[in-house]
């Protein structure tokens, strides 16, 4: 009897649980603030002021940031840098609904990356004299260098080795 109460119990608690979160959980396109449900501010801006029980929310658009979904923030994302320090320059600007993509520069190749977005990257292998660039480097893999075979040279800027003349 004990273990039927006690089942009854958790499957009534959970029940009420269940129905208290149906009545009280804001609709997809708002957030709580305050006990109240509030509409979100569109991507590309932000709060400026949160509902009442009589107004609603007032946005704001995001300026030198973004946001990229509907929201409840009060300030916007602040926009990646790319720095040419870490090797990447800007591909595509920071839009209010879109973060700065960056891209490693020319000659340089991407080591991280964050949301197709690359966060650093160095400089592509130099070949050595006596080596040649078998594969060319691109902006997601390093070059890379093979040795020249006997009675060939090469600078380490070429791609493939030549003759030496008698």
């Amino acid at each position: 009897m004990v273990f039927r109460l006690k089942n009854t119990f958790i499957i009534s608690a959970t029940f009420l649980l269940n129905i208290e979160l149906c009545f009280c959980a804001c609709a997809r396109a708002e957030y709580e603030i305050n006990g109240e449900c509030c509409p979100m501010c569109s991507p590309g801006s932000r709060v400026y002021r949160h509902c009442t029980e009589f107004v609603s929310t007032t946005c704001v658009p995001c300026i030198d940031s973004f946001t990229t979904e509907p929201n409840g923030l009060l300030n916007c994302l602040d926009c990646a840098v790319c720095d040419t320090g870490q090797g990447i320059r800007v591909k595509t600007a920071c839009t209010r609904t879109s973060d700065t993509v960056c891209e490693p520069l020319e000659g340089f190749y991407c080591t991280h990356d964050d949301k197709g977005s690359c966060i650093q990257a160095v400089e592509h292998t130099k070949c050595n004299p006596g080596q040649y660039i078998k594969k060319k480097g691109t902006a997601r893999k390093d070059a890379e260098c093979a040795g020249c075979k006997n009675g060939t040279y090469s600078d380490g800027a070429l791609e493939i080795c030549k003759q030496h003349t008698k």
